[in-house]
């Protein structure tokens, strides 16, 4: 869900408690060393884009560094969209559904995400930085790996992969109506 998808670093390694944000800085808090996390360029515009497309957002981590993680969603305030004057600025937090941000497999992950949201893995589209968090495609989730940070193409060769293997869901509807994205923050670390 996050680390390297969706910022910079790895919570549970990088960063250490407590984590403070200067005033009302946009995307950008510290660690008690002056250790920066900083959403990645394009993600908080991705993050727009989904939930302008009502599209559910979940973030999934196997991080050991559960209450570090949720703090640094909470605290990071994501810009505003640049195409909406209408738009506000928001905690990263509040654009996640659903968190599932705990140890252990990302199987178990989109198993609670499925059980909870009643969305078919199908439906799913998993961005993430570690190769061996594909293995949510034996559930049914389309997988993308993110080798350099989420970024626009990233997330368009995402949208593209699902909608391949998705052709008659994809017909007639906006780039951005589809799929019911499960983003991952790069899953805090996978």
């Amino acid at each position: 869900m996050y680390s390297y998808t969706l910022w910079p670093l790895w919570i549970d390694t990088h960063v250490a408690s407590p984590l403070e944000r200067d005033g009302d800085k946009l995307n950008e808090i510290h660690d008690r060393f002056g250790e920066k996390v900083v959403l990645y360029h394009d993600v908080p515009q991705i993050l727009h884009r989904l939930r302008t497309a009502n599209l559910v957002i979940a973030a999934c981590s196997r991080t050991s560094a559960t209450a570090l993680a949720r703090q640094a969603l909470a605290l990071l305030l994501v810009p505003p969209m640049t195409e909406d004057p209408g738009s506000q600025v928001m905690p990263a937090i509040k654009f996640f559904d659903q968190l599932e941000i705990y140890p252990g497999s990302k199987i178990a992950h989109f198993k609670q995400l499925h059980k909870k949201t009643g969305i078919p893995y199908s439906e799913m589209l998993f961005f993430d930085d570690e190769r061996r968090n594909k293995e949510v495609e034996s559930l049914g989730v389309t997988f993308q790996l993110v080798l350099d940070g989420l970024d626009n193409a990233c997330f368009e060769q995402g949208l593209k992969t699902w909608r391949e293997r998705h052709p008659e869901e994809s017909k007639g509807e906006p780039k951005e109506a589809n799929p019911q994205a499960e983003e991952t923050t790069q899953t805090a670390q996978a």
